[in-house]
Order: C-alpha cells, then structure tokens, then sequence
C-alpha cells in the first residue's frame, strides 16, 4: 500500500476545477485532468518548509470574468508589512467548524518578519511569510491549504505573495496564518516551468 502522502503525487488521482464559487454549481466551471505535478524536493514534512506543490494540467484553461491568471512576483519583489492581502479557499469558516460551500476571501495584513518569528517561537524559516492580525479574528483555516494569498498592486496587477501553508489554529490571538513565500520559490518555479 502507498502511504497517502505518495498517494497524493499522482497526477492521475486530481482534477481541477477552475471558476467555481459555489461547491454545487458547476456552470462556468472549466474542469482539467493533471497532467503532471512537481513536488517541491526539499519539502520537510516535519517543519512545512518549501511547502509548495506545482500543478501541469492536460490543457490550458480558457480565461473568462471569473477565470484569470495571477501574476508571480520576481524574486526581488517585496511585499511590504503592512500591506493589505486576500486569502481565499473553502475551509473551515471557523477552527474545527463546517467548510465553506461558497468561496470566502479574508483580508489580512502582511506581518514583519521579526515579530513573526518571536510570534511562531522561531517555527517560520525565510521560505514562509506570516500574515492575519496579531489580535486574532481573521485567518485562513483547515481546508484552505494551498490556496493563494494574493496582493494588490499600485500598477493595478494582482500577485501572489503566499501560498496557505500552516498555523496554530485559526485566528487565535498572536498566531497569524504562516504562507509559503513564492518570491522566495520563484526561481525553482522557473526552472520547473519556464514561467
């Protein structure tokens, strides 16, 4: 038998679903096979360090109003603390409560790198970024794993800062969301892809 965590790298076992807003509602949702998904090699199952996944699907998605690209970050990119972002996903809508049927965004701040390592008791390495509120209330939560953390830009571009990697709870007080830092991923991402 595989162990799941194997199990889970096979492309054959994943479809995506691209446009959907609700769980029970399929129009305009474009459906695709996984082509091919590359794991990070340096992925720690221990410490979620390089907790990054990429995914090549059997063909390329048509955009439409609710099917856009994301624009990734150069690696010198910054993504300042302070700074307003938006997770979104269909987890838990609170921690250990229902999962969402329709998709929730959440709008969170970006946290200094020095406040979240004392916050994380030096649990977060440079390829993660925190980001929620240091007084709790707003978080991303169980389900919305590798779901994206997304900023918006002065040039009216759309990044992708984050990706949901873990936390202690949900919106607890002093335990912000801990995201998956792509500056820090974007050369492995280019090398894999060419993008």
């Amino acid at each position: 038998m595989f162990h799941p965590y194997y199990r889970n790298h096979i492309a054959a076992n994943w479809r995506t679903y691209s446009g959907m807003q609700d769980q029970y509602k399929q129009d305009g949702v474009e459906q695709r096979s996984v082509k091919r998904i590359i794991s990070h090699p340096d992925y720690n199952q221990m410490t979620y360090d390089y907790d990054v996944a990429l995914l090549e699907l059997s063909e390329p998605l048509e955009f439409t109003n609710t099917i856009q690209p994301i624009c990734l970050p150069d690696s010198s990119h910054m993504f300042p603390a302070g700074m307003f972002c938006w997770v979104t996903g269909w987890g838990a809508m609170r921690e250990g409560g229902q999962k969402a049927q329709l998709l929730q965004k959440a709008s969170v701040k970006i946290i200094n790198d020095t406040v979240c390592n004392v916050v994380t008791e030096g649990q977060v390495t440079s390829r993660m970024l925190c980001s929620g509120f240091l007084s709790g209330g707003v978080d991303a939560c169980q389900g919305d794993s590798g779901g994206p953390l997304v900023c918006f830009e002065e040039s009216g571009k759309w990044f992708q800062a984050g990706i949901v990697s873990w936390g202690e709870g949900c919106a607890r007080r002093n335990k912000p969301g801990v995201y998956t830092r792509v500056t820090k991923l974007r050369k492995w991402i280019k090398d894999q892809t060419g993008i």
